[in-house]
């Protein structure tokens, strides 16, 4: 009798950390793309903010670092947002993009305000609708999408620069 409590109480200690383990796993696993859009918000205007996103640009040469300070800002459109999106289907209440004016590098940035509700649908369907090989001649090497709150990024370009634009609009928040 002695020996069945002991084997009971033994296994019971033995899951409780499992069991925290889990549930902690589990808050991590909702929040896995570092957002919380019940939460966090990047307030102000988006041009304002791609200004503030290429300033903070961490880990890249200064030349590059210059020419995508350089790079064109401009709303987003009816008339652009298909060869911007790849669709004309997602739903946003404002929107700005970011591309070289004249250049052989693949490279585009946009920020979409959109309904918070929609948030993961707008984001899929950028996934869905993204063409890495929509320049002439040259690919773009990655793609990201992400969101803070409301505010999603959307980037085609090479890894580095890519994720550089990442860290620096997370770090907006």
């Amino acid at each position: 009798m002695l020996k069945n409590n002991f084997k009971k109480t033994t296994a019971i200690l033995m899951l409780i950390p499992i069991m925290l383990t889990s549930f902690a796993c589990g808050k991590n696993g909702a929040a896995s793309n570092g957002t919380d859009s019940s939460t966090e918000t990047i307030e102000g205007d988006l041009q304002d903010i791609m200004t503030d996103i290429y300033s903070g640009l961490e880990g890249l040469d200064a030349e590059t670092k210059e020419a995508i300070e350089g790079y064109m800002c401009d709303t987003l459109t009816e008339e652009n947002e298909q060869a911007i999106l790849g669709t004309s289907d997602i739903e946003y209440t404002e929107g700005v993009y970011s591309v070289p004016m004249m250049s052989s590098i693949a490279y585009q940035c946009v920020l979409l305000r959109v309904n918070p509700d929609d948030i993961e649908t707008v984001k899929q369907q950028l996934k869905d609708n993204a063409d890495l090989n929509k320049w002439v001649c040259v690919s773009a090497e990655t793609m990201l999408v992400e969101n803070v709150g409301d505010l999603v990024l959307f980037i085609m370009s090479s890894k580095d620069v890519a994720y550089a634009v990442s860290t620096s609009f997370q770090s907006l928040k």
